[in-house]
């Protein structure tokens, strides 16, 4: 039997969210290894495969990447259909990119099968558009943690005319927001804060950059939470149910 491993992405965490074709790769699983931050309710489309949990948050115990790369060989190797699932998408700040070469240079077929990211989910639940004609021209997914801590281009983030969508940056709110206004971002740009995209319990906090960590404290935001920044995060209405209460 061919050795295949499909990378899958769940999507936000809405199951109603997941693509035909992750449902597809599902129903033919005989093992997936699933995220932390995968609704269990997808697992409803694997009913026979063995899932084996291999969750990573931060904070928390992880598994090790190391390990997750073995447990896909060797179940690959045994002629075994793998899915890999992920939260949001594979390849926005999911390891896709780097599973999928090392499967390769193992002589493992990949295919990746895409999910909605969270951030794009958690802004559309709110009534933001990302992109706006005469309000924004482009958007930027960045990530507030990185593999070797390397400092962000906090000037061309800041100048650069397009929304900033923000992943993983709940625990540095503050030096997101004095890196941004330090490099000429103005105090009053708007910016929602969304806690469990697409979920049940999601949460929205309004603010702007200079009010962002006091308002954050006074909402209680938790992770995971993706932060949207700029001007379309004033563009739409969001229910009062919503936003945060003085």
């Amino acid at each position: 039997m061919s050795a295949k491993v499909w990378l899958v992405g769940a999507g936000p965490g809405d199951p109603e969210l997941l693509t035909l074709k992750a449902v597809r790769a599902l129903g033919e699983a005989d093992v997936v290894l699933i995220d932390d931050l995968v609704n269990s309710a997808v697992l409803q489309h694997c009913p026979g495969a063995r899932v084996i949990a291999v969750g990573k948050r931060g904070g928390c115990r992880s598994t090790p990447q190391a390990f997750i790369h073995r447990l896909m060989l060797r179940y690959a190797r045994q002629g075994r259909c793998v899915v890999r699932l992920k939260g949001g998408d594979p390849c926005i700040f999911g390891r896709g990119g780097e599973e999928a070469q090392w499967l390769r240079e193992h002589g493992i077929e990949v295919e990746l099968v895409n999910g909605i990211t969270a951030g794009l989910a958690g802004a559309t639940s709110c009534d933001i558009s990302l992109t706006l004609r005469g309000v924004a021209r482009g958007v930027t997914l960045l990530t507030a943690h990185t593999q070797d801590d390397s400092p962000l281009d906090w000037q061309a983030l800041a100048q650069g005319g397009t929304t900033l969508v923000i992943y993983m940056g709940v625990a540095k709110l503050t030096e997101i927001g004095e890196q941004l206004r330090a490099a000429g971002m103005p105090d009053r740009t708007p910016v929602a804060m969304i806690e469990n995209a697409s979920l049940p319990e999601q949460r929205e906090c309004r603010s702007v950059l200079g009010n962002m960590q006091q308002d954050a404290l006074q909402f209680r935001l938790k992770s995971p939470a993706i932060l949207v920044i700029g001007a379309v995060a004033a563009t739409a209405g969001a229910s009062a149910a919503c936003l945060l209460q003085a």
